[in-house]
């Protein structure tokens, strides 16, 4: 199983806002979202847009292109539930708020 990554410090993503940062080979979005930490790959599976950069309701990014829309908490595309991006856990150690990709075996 892999390493948590740190990627912030608690208290750098303010409540309802949300970054990219790279862990590992990838770029990876995290989101406060009711006090709660969500981890999904960055980019729009359709066009590659930052889906760090959408607008977040109900638990649920907007990518700012296209209007595809994913669950923060499992990265599921709403529109086709078979199709979506990865999900990542995500714990908060110290001050630090860490990201876990998994090994590529899993």
């Amino acid at each position: 199983m892999s390493e948590f990554v740190s990627v912030a410090k608690v208290g750098s993503i303010p409540p309802g806002q949300s970054g990219a940062f790279p862990v590992g080979d990838r770029l990876v979005a995290v989101f406060h979202q009711d006090g709660d930490y969500f981890a999904i790959d960055d980019l729009c599976p359709h066009m590659g847009a930052s889906l760090a950069t959408g607008d977040v309701q109900d638990g649920v990014v907007t990518c700012p292109w296209h209007a595809w829309r994913f669950r923060l908490s499992d990265g599921i595309w709403c529109d086709n539930p078979k199709l979506g991006v990865k999900s990542y856990d995500v714990r908060i150690s110290g001050d630090e708020i860490q990201v876990r990709l998994p090994d590529e075996s899993e």
